[in-house]
């Protein structure tokens, strides 16, 4: 009978495999939505110190016994290990997106795999600006292949960089150790330095970094190389850092939230406990001590063995089953998908992983090969998903008013040209019309299409300063006040001012309400005071300009601070809407011609690219209602005006009809989402917009 207090596969760590299996479990939990913890994410970051650790465990071995390490062996291992799975599982997400996501998610999920097949996939997640905890935009199925391309992208580095320490120690005399330790610090400390800068100062980018997750390889590294030192712990101290570095890991998943700037100090938690895992379960010559065992028993060994698997499957087919719902998952669904996602991982793990690790030919050059051959099937099988979902073109006829003379409930078309088009539309829907050919903007240019500012864009931090458009000689001019909810209608007012002449000055900021209450910050729930002053900024613009026109257009923050307390809950954030547009008015008033409070457009319940670029879209599918949240806060906006000098225009009419929302109105898609306006329909309701202000 075997000794359970000895390692069970003669050269390999069981608790590493337990430590895989505990990351991935974690990371699962946290994606489906089933975790008790805010910070699942955190595990990933236990990967990278694991994958630092043997990385370079195996080359420094590598250096003791040939004296340098061979780049082309390195390679073609890292292209064994890697790329066969990740292939399988890229092709198979292209089809299935193909088969049952919209055509635009679908086309998107292509293009994401050739940036994963070049391991740029966290560049490509960066450049769009994506954000890993949105709430409202709908994932990638191949946004978890930013941790593969990060990883790689590092060891592109790490051999070199032993190798040219080991050169520059033998022409120096110097220890190839401590050649090799000092730059492996070094790299390291100034990783971590930039990560905690760009952490807070661009958390977006700064999560898909290379360069804000090198230290927590370099960590990893840095054990490894002081494995020798380890030979001496005692079973206690073993016992002790394990147990202490699981705990911070733990605390960690518990500690750290989406609001969290990470990777940052926040994952010093993580990347050290691991660390110190490690360090406890190197060198033993004796008797595993408890916590290895405990990390060793074969539950955790098997979903160890098929982690790397079971982390490819386990996210697209959570994000393209929910995709495919149009909606979140059930309990029940959410577990289904997570247990086909371990059959998966088994499956890929048993005939895909097992094999090609194990076939090593004597030539490397059969090996390598494996690079080109994995970036023809998956550049090969995204062209092939791009060409069968096309651009998601209908053959439909465009809606007219002439088609029909009754409103949705019986009564006679309105009067008002802009009105009778969406009347019209409605009625269409409801009588199975096709979807329109030649929609305007096309499905694939929907999610892009907003409003340009050019050199007017005040996102940045300040200071700002007054920009005008419009018609630039006029005597008169318009402001318009608001955030990305005001920015969707400069298209309209663009028009309307070349056509009336007039200077317009758009005063806007994403996420940044115009009315007098204390917003929340983008990535934390902390006052944002950059919003605050930048509203002081705009009244400032008021009071210079003494314009002719003052325009309010917004919506509520995602939360705000009511008496010094972070809160959503519509009891106390709605009367602060109301205080905050009221006191808005009573600020411009005084310096405006006129003032006028665009009431908020209704926002849909679901999005016009998903439902529309689904598989058997149709009008009268996509039909939809306006979301109740969204209205009690434009009810505030028009209680704000009365008993004012400003007037409130009812912008409902525009885009609903007998409480239904068409997604198509004539040719055109009136939402590029769930609550912003296209600019080709605010462009058409240019004229519906300069009559209500008049």
């Amino acid at each position: 009978m075997p000794d359970p207090t000895t390692p069970r596969r003669a050269g390999f760590r069981d608790d590493i495999q337990g430590m895989r299996a505990l990351a991935v479990l974690a990371i699962i939990l946290f994606h489906a939505g089933l975790s008790p913890y805010p910070g699942g994410f955190v595990t990933l970051d236990v990967f990278f110190v694991l994958s630092g650790f043997l990385i370079t465990l195996l080359l420094l071995r590598e250096v003791e016994r040939d004296g340098t390490v061979s780049l082309r062996r390195f390679y073609a291992r890292r292209a064994r290990r890697i790329l066969p799975a990740a292939s399988v599982v890229a092709v198979a997400v292209v089809a299935a997106s193909t088969l049952w996501l919209d055509v635009v998610r679908a086309r998107e999920t292509a293009v994401d795999a050739v940036w994963s097949a070049f391991f740029a996939a966290n560049v490509r997640f960066a450049l769009v600006g994506t954000d890993y905890f949105a709430d409202e935009a709908p994932p990638s199925p191949m946004q978890h292949y930013w941790s593969l391309a990060v990883e790689e992208q590092f060891y592109l580095l790490l051999p070199v960089l032993l190798v040219a320490c080991v050169w520059l120690a033998a022409r120096r005399g110097m220890r190839r150790t401590t050649a090799i330790g000092v730059a492996l610090g070094v790299m390291t400390a100034l990783s971590l330095a930039w990560s905690l800068h760009a952490s807070v100062a661009s958390p977006e980018t700064a999560y898909f970094s290379t360069l804000t997750r090198t230290w927590e390889f370099g960590v990893g590294a840095l054990v490894a190389l002081a494995a020798p030192a380890f030979v001496r712990l005692p079973a206690l101290a073993r016992n002790l850092l394990a147990t202490g570095g699981l705990l911070a890991i733990a605390v960690a998943c518990f500690v750290v939230t989406e609001q969290t700037p990470f990777p940052g100090y926040a994952a010093l938690l993580p990347v050290l406990g691991t660390a110190a895992v490690m360090a406890a379960g190197t060198g033993i010559t004796g008797p595993l001590p408890l916590a290895q065992r405990a990390l060793g028993v074969a539950p955790l060994r098997l979903v160890g063995d098929m982690s790397y698997s079971l982390y490819l499957w386990h996210w697209p087919m959570l994000v393209i089953a929910a995709g495919y719902a149009g909606r979140p998952l059930t309990l029940v669904e959410t577990v289904v998908v997570v247990a086909l996602a371990f059959g998966l991982a088994w499956l890929t793990y048993r005939w895909v992983e097992t094999p090609f690790r194990s076939y090593a030919p004597a030539r490397l050059r059969r090996q390598l090969v494996l690079y080109p051959a994995s970036l023809l099937l998956v550049v090969t099988g995204a062209g092939a998903g791009m060409a069968v979902v096309g651009d998601g073109a209908e053959d439909g006829a465009p809606i007219t008013t002439s088609r029909f003379d009754r409103a949705p409930g019986g009564a006679r078309l309105s009067g008002d040209d802009a009105v009778a088009l969406v009347q019209s539309s409605v009625v269409a829907a409801r009588q199975g019309a096709d979807i329109p050919a030649d929609l305007r903007p096309t499905l694939l240019q929907l999610q892009d299409d907003k409003a340009p500012l050019g050199a007017c864009d005040y996102d940045d931090a300040g200071p700002w300063e007054l920009c005008t458009r419009g018609d630039r000689d006029a005597e008169r001019s318009i402001v318009l006040l608001g955030n990305s909810h005001g920015r969707h209608w400069i298209p309209a007012f663009e028009k309307l001012a070349e056509r009336e002449g007039y200077r317009t000055h758009y005063l806007v900021k994403a996420a940044c309400t115009p009315a007098r209450v204390v917003s929340v910050a983008r990535n934390a729930d902390r006052p944002w005071g950059e919003c605050t002053d930048f509203n002081a900024w705009a009244q400032e613009q008021v009071e210079e300009l003494s314009p002719d026109v003052v325009v309010i257009a917004g919506s509520a923050p995602r939360g705000m601070f009511v008496d010094g307390e972070f809160t959503q809950d519509a009891e106390k954030t709605l009367p602060a809407m109301y205080d905050g547009y009221r006191e808005l008015v009573d600020d411009v008033a005084p310096h405006a011609g006129q003032v006028a409070m665009l009431g908020d457009v209704p926002r849909r319940q679901d999005d016009p690219v998903e439902c529309l670029g689904r598989s058997g879209a149709t009008l009268q599918g996509c039909l939809t209602s306006p979301a109740e949240r969204a209205a009690a806060v434009t009810e505030q906006s028009r209680r704000a005006t009365e008993g004012t000098p400003a007037r409130f225009v009812d912008t409902e009419p525009w885009f609903c009809a007998d409480g239904r929302c068409p997604a198509v109105i004539g040719d055109m898609i009136p939402m590029r989402d769930r609550g912003h306006v296209s600019t080709a329909y605010a462009e058409h309701l240019a004229g519906a917009l300069g009559r209500a202000l008049r």
